[in-house]
């Protein structure tokens, strides 16, 4: 028997453009288990970023349901919403999106801090991370001092240092050259291996060989 950290239930989402209504997402299932490595592939423009949004609760479907362990939770609050995602969910985008005021080792830090850990105890659990990803020696560095690669593996440091359940990617490599794309997808896949829960989504098929289950979204719905 299974036992889903994320279970998606019918979800349907659509968008208005003018007059027209876009149906996006045409019911779709989906179940997230622990140490999974899901690729979901798809062309630009098909709703793989909507649907990692709607998995991340960062965007409500139109119907159907979301499913944290036991707990549906489409109809919570943004409040709740913003709780859930902060202690359960890590994401990494295409742009890293750290803030250029602040050095590695302070955007990673910034989650235990918006969750009331001191700064002494969140900076040493910051630095271990940083040093588990080969970022010992850049953590005082701005994110104009790294390379691409270096930003993207601070933004994965930041999704993971809360200790999520799940870590979900949308188009992580889109940014990368081909040596530094594939430096990150080896350090996703040693993740997984070491226990780490991955939804990835991309257009590049190449990316295929690393999934432990592959998805097509294909007219608003997947197919394994």
């Amino acid at each position: 028997m299974s036992d889903p950290i994320v279970r998606l239930a019918g979800i349907k989402k659509s968008y208005r453009s003018g007059e027209v209504l876009l149906d996006v997402l045409k019911g779709v299932d989906l179940e997230i288990n622990r140490g999974d490595f899901i690729g979901i592939m798809g062309p630009s423009g098909s709703g793989k970023s909507t649907l990692l949004s709607i998995i991340g609760t960062l965007e409500k479907p139109d119907e159907g349901e979301v499913f944290y362990g036991d707990k549906a939770i489409t109809s919570l609050d943004d409040e709740a919403l913003s709780r859930l995602r902060n202690r359960r969910i890590g994401f990494v985008f295409q742009f890293h999106n750290l803030l250029p005021e602040f050095n590695a080792l302070e955007n990673v830090m910034l989650p235990l801090l918006i969750k009331g850990e001191s700064r002494s105890k969140a900076g040493k659990r910051v630095g271990e991370l940083l040093e588990k990803l080969g970022l010992s020696g850049r953590s005082h560095h701005y994110p104009s001092e790294l390379s691409g690669g270096e930003r993207q593996r601070v933004a994965v440091a930041r999704a993971l240092i809360n200790g999520p359940d799940v870590l979900l990617a949308d188009e992580p490599t889109g940014n990368l050259d081909r040596k530094n794309a594939d430096m990150l997808m080896d350090l996703l896949l040693r993740l997984n291996e070491e226990g780490t829960t991955i939804v990835l989504v991309t257009h590049n098929e190449q990316l295929g060989k690393y999934f432990k289950a592959t998805y097509h979204l294909v007219d608003g719905r997947l197919v394994k």
